[in-house]
């Protein structure tokens, strides 16, 4: 009996705006099939799905997109047999409007409609069943969320023969490549703040994020593992800061101390915990769990995803 052949990995995204006749979702209509679906597309070797995701919109429409809370994944089966999955966030325009777009080989046509004629018109059922998430938010008042990412350090040097303080083990070179790697997910979902803790493995981790961001990141010792007292209480003061300003923030720190920061968010939010949020604050090396967090006049915890280092 042969392996099951792994499935093609796509990603994509509900871009929607504020029109004339209310809110409008942005639709693709493809060269060579003729139809009309939301735009995505397939994974690139050493990709994650997040910055595919932000890519595919930018290359297929011309507009460039943060992402928001995700809306799931459509399954279906290739022509060749071949199943394939695609996962989609919802992604308002941005304030400088639709880029430049003209028709090529793969997109003829874009189009903005009314989510319910949008839902509609599209030739596939799992791209309706996208739409109708969405409604399902926008009816709640979800459409816009702000991030709260908790992020675990890269791969650090071994600390039974590291010769010097805890604090000041540094990244391995695998623990860079990680950091590299998941720098341009992180940044899809368009954080403007970077705290950090102040060991050297932490702040070494968020180099690249805070060169594609043009942010520098703040050094916190309440983020530490050395942090003696009152840590979960100095975090959660921090993120409410964060939650009543709107804006979205990543926190780089330490295996024991993401647990108090997903739980600071759930808290803060009035959510509940559960073995969801549970399994969130588990975190391997350069792993990251992305809070999605209501921008609207209650904040609330909308939705939370995990990601790591590309294959």
């Amino acid at each position: 009996m042969t392996a099951a052949a792994a499935p093609v990995l796509a990603a994509g995204a509900l871009v929607w705006r504020r029109g004339k006749r209310g809110v409008e979702a942005l639709l693709v209509e493809r060269t060579q099939h003729r139809d009309l679906s939301l735009p995505k597309g397939k994974l690139d070797p050493g990709e994650s799905l997040p910055e595919c995701a932000a890519r595919e919109i930018e290359e297929e429409t011309g507009c460039a997109v943060t992402l928001g809370a995700p809306l799931g994944t459509s399954e279906y089966r290739l022509p060749d047999g071949r199943d394939k999955v695609v996962y989609y966030w919802q992604a308002p325009l941005g304030d400088a409007g639709p880029g430049p777009f003209e028709p090529n080989d793969e997109i003829m046509a874009l189009h903005w409609l009314p989510l319910d004629e949008a839902r509609r018109r599209v030739s596939y059922e799992h791209d309706a069943a996208i739409i109708a998430r969405f409604e399902e938010r926008l009816a709640r008042g979800q459409e816009r969320t702000f991030p709260i990412v908790a992020l675990r350090h890269g791969k650090a040097a071994d600390p039974y023969s590291f010769d010097g303080e805890d604090a000041a083990r540094p990244l391995t070179s695998r623990g860079e490549r990680q950091s590299a790697s998941i720098a341009r997910g992180i940044a899809a979902f368009g954080p403007d703040r970077i705290l950090s803790s102040d060991a050297l493995r932490c702040l070494q981790t968020v180099e690249p994020l805070e060169a594609l961001l043009g942010v520098e990141a703040k050094a916190r010792h309440e983020l530490s593992q050395e942090w003696p007292v009152g840590q979960r209480e100095e975090i959660e003061r921090r993120i409410a800061k964060a939650v009543r300003k709107r804006r979205g923030t990543v926190l780089c720190s330490h295996a024991p101390v993401i647990g108090d920061i997903v739980s600071a968010v759930v808290h803060v939010t009035d959510a509940a915990e559960t073995e969801r949020t549970h399994r969130a604050s588990m975190l391997h090396t350069a792993e990251f769990t992305v809070l999605h967090v209501s921008a609207g006049t209650e904040p609330s915890l909308v939705a939370l995803e995990t990601h790591g280092p590309p294959a």
